[in-house]
C-alpha cells in the first residue's frame, strides 16, 4: 500500500499547532496577573476612587495579582462593578500581557434630593446614594419629594440640567404639593414655575423676561417671577 507523504506532513503539521496552540494556552491561564487597570471614563466626578474599584475587584484575595488568571471569572468580576451603586457600567477584560483592565462608568447625579434621607437623582431617573468621598455641585430638591415619586421632578430636573443657561442660574428646585418653585443663583426673587407641563414655552419666556430685565437692570426691584399664565410672566415688585 502507497502511503501518500504530503497527507501524512499535512496531518503531522495539524497535530503540532493543535499541541503547540493547547500548550500555549494552558500557559496563558495559568500566568499570574502582572497589573490591573482601571480607567473612569464619561466624566469627571469621583464618587468611587481607584482603590474603592480595586477593592471590589480583590474580594478575598490579598492581591489580585496573585491569582492565575483561570482562576478569574470575568463575568463576575463585572457583575460585582456592577451592582456597587455609584456605578453605571463596568466592563472588565484581560489584556495580551497579562493586566486586568477595567472601564468604568459611573451614574451621572443631575440634582440632590434634600430630604432626611438625602440622595442624588442621576441622568436616567433613578435615586441614588450620596458618595462619602465626593460632593456633586448640582440644584438642591427640596419638599414634597421621595424616592417613590420622582417621575415630575426628574422631568423638570433633566430640563434644568440639560439647558446651559438654566444650568447656571438655578441652584435649588422646591415642590410644593404638584407644583415647583426654582431659586437663583445670584437674583434672589422667587421663580413660581407651576407643573412640569409646557416647559418649553415657560422657560423661553422666563429667558425673554431675564434678557429684558438684565438690560434695564431691574432684576433686582422683583420678590416673586410667576411662568404659570399663558404667554406672560407675570412679576411682583418688593
Amino acid at each position: 500500500m502507497k502511503i501518500n507523504m504530503n497527507y501524512i506532513k499535512i496531518f503531522g503539521g495539524i497535530l503540532l499547532v493543535i499541541a503547540l496552540f493547547s500548550f500555549t494556552n494552558g500557559r496563558n491561564d495559568n500566568k499570574k496577573l502582572s497589573k490591573v487597570n482601571i480607567e473612569f471614563v464619561e466624566g469627571e466626578n469621583q464618587f468611587i476612587t481607584y482603590p474603592m474599584v480595586n477593592k471590589l475587584l480583590i474580594q478575598n484575595e490579598d492581591t489580585i495579582t496573585n491569582v492565575a488568571k483561570e482562576n478569574l471569572a470575568l463575568n463576575r468580576l463585572e457583575d460585582v462593578l456592577n451592582r456597587n451603586q455609584m456605578i453605571r457600567e463596568a466592563q472588565v477584560y484581560y489584556t495580551i500581557n497579562g493586566q486586568l483592565e477595567a472601564k468604568i462608568k459611573q451614574r451621572e447625579p443631575i440634582a440632590r434630593v434634600g430630604t432626611s434621607d438625602p440622595f442624588y437623582l442621576d441622568s436616567e431617573g433613578k435615586w441614588m446614594p450620596l458618595s462619602p468621598v465626593f460632593s456633586a455641585r448640582v440644584p438642591l430638591i427640596t419638599g414634597a419629594v421621595n424616592k417613590e415619586n420622582l417621575a415630575e421632578t426628574y422631568k423638570l430636573a433633566k430640563y434644568v440640567y440639560e439647558d446651559d443657561f438654566l444650568n447656571r442660574n438655578i441652584i435649588g428646585i422646591h415642590k410644593r404639593g404638584g407644583k415647583f418653585e426654582l431659586k437663583l443663583r445670584v437674583d434672589d426673587f422667587l421663580v413660581l414655575l407651576g407643573n412640569t407641563e409646557q416647559l418649553e414655552r415657560k422657560f423661553r419666556n422666563f429667558k425673554a423676561f431675564y434678557q429684558k430685565a438684565r438690560k434695564d437692570k431691574t432684576l433686582n426691584t422683583y420678590s416673586v417671577v410667576n411662568l404659570q399664565y399663558n404667554n406672560q410672566v407675570v412679576c411682583t415688585k418688593k
